[in-house]
């Protein structure tokens, strides 16, 4: 069996030693032959390919081009799979997983630094650089009501850590099912009188037709509280131009923003422009045990796919889009 390694993209927080040598100890365990570039395999060699592992585009498209292609499994680095081809991998009967359920941990805990951060003057205070009057009024959790868009794995999480804090949680999903660490769960279609009175507001989505631009002038203008704004999911589920206008207008207090629309932000952005914006590069989910996390991922998957060619964890449902 043929699995190759897909070199990350230039904008990859992962590199392609860290993947090969995290990867080369599975490779002898499971007997299967690795390759982490697609430049010394020849045509009959890519035809062999079964298993894909990483999230380089064009190097997935040029399997998928192929017309002898033998590729049956995709496992993706990441949670999300906006970004791939999923039509033309359903097309080709093509399972494919995610590293799903090990960010939670690392970007709840982002979520909280984001939220300190702009309530107790931490960001204003480093953009300064100097000892200066704060011109804020500095806020606390406690009391306060944290709206948060999808009850996953993340939001899940990211409830549990702010009840510590004494907040209020109410979650929303698409029909209001119970999720675990919400003190309150409602459907996005009864939403408005929570996200009317929410202090914060948290995107957790994944990217899907139905959330892409979700956080638009419509949504902005129910907002009565003037909440600080966080984006953790997917940069394009907030309409970038409508998010500047509800901060120029106050509707909103200020934003958090780990994803952007387009990614990576433009420098002359308006965005980067403004006091009450933190932003960070797309790095809420990283951290150091993020590729042995994923491994173990892909070796629960590759024990299956070896012995009966199944996957049993984190397999997307193409109907969903997650």
């Amino acid at each position: 069996m043929k699995v190759l390694i897909g070199v990350p993209e230039s904008n990859s927080n992962l590199s392609a030693e860290e993947i090969k040598q995290h990867f080369e100890e599975s490779a002898k365990t499971y007997q299967f032959d690795l390759a982490l570039s697609t430049d010394n395999l020849t045509s009959s060699e890519l035809d062999e390919v079964e298993v894909y592992v990483g999230n380089n585009i064009a190097v997935l498209t040029q399997l998928l081009e192929r017309p002898h292609s033998q590729l049956r499994w995709v496992q993706t680095l990441s949670a999300g799979i906006d970004n791939l081809p999923l039509t033309r991998l359903q097309e080709k009967g093509i399972r494919l997983t995610t590293v799903k359920g090990i960010h939670a941990e690392p970007i709840s805990e982002s979520v909280i630094g984001m939220i300190l951060a702009m309530y107790r003057g931490i960001n204003e205070s480093a953009q300064e650089g100097q000892w200066f009057k704060l011109t804020q009024t500095l806020k606390m959790l406690q009391g306060k009501q944290v709206v948060i868009y999808g009850t996953g794995h993340i939001g899940g999480r990211i409830a549990e850590i702010l009840t510590v804090f004494h907040a209020k949680t109410i979650g929303i999903n698409s029909s209001g099912h119970e999720a675990k660490g919400f003190q309150q769960v409602v459907s996005m279609a009864d939403s408005q009188p929570a996200i009317e009175n929410a202090d914060i507001l948290v995107n957790a989505l994944p990217l899907t037709p139905q959330t892409k631009h979700l956080f638009n002038a419509d949504l902005f203008k129910q907002l009565k509280h003037h909440p600080l704004f966080i984006n953790i999911g997917r940069g394009p589920s907030v309409n970038t131009s409508d998010l500047v206008q509800a901060l120029d207008t106050k509707q909103l207090s200020g934003a958090a923003l780990d994803v952007t629309d387009p990614e990576p932000l433009p420098k002359d952005h308006a965005l980067w422009q403004k006091a009450n914006v933190l932003i960070t590069p797309h790095i809420s989910g990283i951290h150091a045990e993020y590729l042995a996390e994923s491994l173990a991922i892909f070796n629960h998957n590759m024990t299956e796919f070896v012995q009966n060619g199944q996957v049993v964890q984190n397999q997307v449902d193409y109907k969903k889009g997650y």
